[in-house]
């Protein structure tokens, strides 16, 4: 659970940096430049797969994991006041990840599955032609329905690893009262506020524009 919750924390930040593209004023030409590469290079797609098992992985063991909870106390602790020694994040992972898979299976059918199987556009750069997936982007962003799914599912993946950062950590073994802290600042600022937040921004930008 934590190796591969780990791991789509890199690609969280890879997969930022290339959908920022979609805020160059160029008519989506970065944004094309950038899926077609994605698309058609070998060990991009490499990885794209090695991605796609880590978050079928992840999915499966945190519901295992939360049905063993369940199993192991089928009745909750009496007169406790759990929001004293645990975050409430860290109590209800099981259903910020259930907001993030539902979020997964509208964000894949409404571009994975288009680029790969879909009716896509084409447009033109330097006489070469792609698919234009730009276009398809901004269609789903000005939908306001779209755009306010996206944004909640942005403030789930934040209280997500606003959590499951450091716990990833600890996990491994990876915990001493000098660096902790170090990683806990790291997981609050840039994958619980920071990354959210630039992702929140892009549909909230391109339906504003479209108002």
């Amino acid at each position: 659970m934590a190796l591969s919750g780990l791991f789509l924390c890199t690609f969280l930040v890879v997969h930022l940096l290339g959908n920022l593209q979609l805020f160059q004023n160029d008519g989506g030409v970065a944004f094309n430049l950038y899926s077609a590469f994605m698309a058609n290079n070998p060990l991009i797609k490499t990885i794209a797969y090695v991605n796609y098992a880590f978050i079928l992985l992840h999915i499966i063991d945190g519901f295992y994991l939360a049905a063993q909870n369940r199993k192991a106390r089928p009745q909750g602790y009496a007169k406790v006041d759990q929001s004293k020694s645990s975050s409430w994040s860290s109590r209800n992972m099981a259903l910020l990840g259930t907001i993030i898979l539902v979020f997964l299976i509208v964000h894949m059918k409404s571009f994975w599955f288009e680029m790969k199987f879909g009716n896509m556009p084409v447009t033109t750069i330097e006489g070469q032609s792609y698919k234009d997936m730009y276009s398809v982007v901004v269609e789903a962003f000005s939908q306001p329905w779209y755009a306010a799914l996206y944004v909640v599912s942005m403030f789930a993946i934040g209280f997500h690893l606003y959590h499951g950062f450091a716990s990833g950590f600890q996990s491994l073994g990876i915990r001493h009262h000098r660096y902790t802290p170090a990683i806990q600042n790291l997981g609050t600022f840039l994958f619980a506020i920071l990354i959210p937040a630039l992702f929140a921004a892009m549909p909230v930008y391109f339906c504003l524009k479209n108002l």
